[in-house]
């Protein structure tokens, strides 16, 4: 067996409900690692010091900085990425939401704000706008004006209530 350089070091968790198990550096970005190890490149980098929210995802379903948490910090976790949002066959009503309201522009912050959405929506599911301005206030667009957003918050959690009730 081949040994990996004391620099590198094994990480296994899962990403979007399959398993992964992985040498990476020590100081390896989860941005990074989920970019150029898995190939996920939804997970978006802006400004790589945790402040804009492109690179938010979720790590046992809590939003967290991926441009500010290391791979290695994530041993065991379980992280969804915008990609492990939708199935093949339909959007996710949060992803719907967004595409009705006209909730994205250029796209690039969007995969952060999905996923603030989906922890927001997780823990209050009939937020007012106040409160969806408060859980959103660390994620940054600079093309929409956040009405749009708002809306579109509002029109998921309607979304996410009638597929619920059938």
């Amino acid at each position: 067996m081949i040994k990996e350089p004391a620099s590198k070091i094994s990480v296994e968790l899962t990403v979007n409900n399959k398993s992964y198990s992985e040498w990476v550096d020590a100081r390896f970005s989860l941005a990074d690692f989920l970019r150029e190890h898995l190939s996920l490149t939804g997970t978006h980098l802006g400004c790589e010091h945790g402040v804009c929210g492109a690179c938010t995802v979720l790590v046992d379903g809590v939003t967290v900085r991926s441009c500010l948490m290391l791979a290695v910090q994530a041993q065991g976790r379980n992280v969804t990425t915008v990609e492990g949002l939708a199935s093949k066959e339909k959007y996710h009503p949060i992803q719907q939401a967004f595409h009705e309201e006209h909730g994205l522009q250029c796209g690039f912050c969007t995969p952060g704000f999905l996923l603030a959405v989906s922890e927001l929506l997780e823990n209050h599911p009939e937020p007012n706008d106040d409160e969806i301005r408060q859980n959103l206030s660390g994620n940054i667009c600079r093309c929409t004006g956040y009405q749009q957003i708002i809306a579109a918050v509002q029109r998921a959690a309607e979304l996410i209530r009638e597929e619920a009730d059938g």
